[in-house]
């Protein structure tokens, strides 16, 4: 191999890999990029028949969450939950804050978005979903980006099931809200 095909080749590497960097560095800049100004409002466990499932955490940039302003909801679970499970217990919870049925195509809708946006999770896994106020959400795992969900209707029923009063954990939803002492 000669000097230059060698320089050549080393050029063409180092080339290579910063692009590969900066690809990878903009995959994993996170939910955070979405929200530079936001700060913890509350945080939160969250168990079932004593097991604990996940810790909650909600992020914004006011401290009064409502869903006019864009926030993040990090849950960092502490079991392992198939996709599936997820997706289910959402549209439960989703129909049941609702207090109605959705439509077929609305559910089959919502849960194939929800597929693509969640995984199988294990100890540790973390999902933040950013709610973005008549736009729809986006949903990173372990910080990067997973899925965007361009229907608003679909992000307020999703994060209405831990900020609406009628949530099944009054307590988690306190704790995220700030609003315990």
């Amino acid at each position: 191999m000669t000097a230059l095909t060698s320089r050549l080749c080393s050029a063409l590497l180092l080339t290579l890999a910063l692009a590969s960097a900066s690809v990878q560095a903009n995959s994993q800049a996170g939910w955070r990029e979405q929200l530079p100004q936001v700060s913890l409002v509350g945080s939160g466990d969250f168990s079932w028949f004593g097991f604990s499932v996940y810790n909650a955490k909600l992020w914004s940039p006011a401290q009064q969450v409502d869903f006019t302003e864009p926030f993040a909801l990090e849950l960092t679970y502490r079991r392992n939950i198939s996709r599936e499970t997820l997706v289910d217990t959402s549209l439960d919870e989703i129909r049941r804050i609702n207090g109605q049925p959705l439509d077929r195509e609305q559910h089959d809708e919502w849960a194939k978005q929800m597929l693509q946006a969640f995984v199988d999770v294990k100890d540790g896994t973390r999902i933040t979903g950013v709610f973005l106020p008549d736009q729809g959400c986006r949903f990173y795992v372990d910080g990067k980006l997973q899925h965007v969900i361009d229907d608003p209707e679909f992000a307020r029923a999703f994060f209405s099931i831990w900020l609406d009063p009628q949530t099944r954990s009054p307590k988690l939803r306190a704790a995220l809200l700030g609003l315990n002492p």
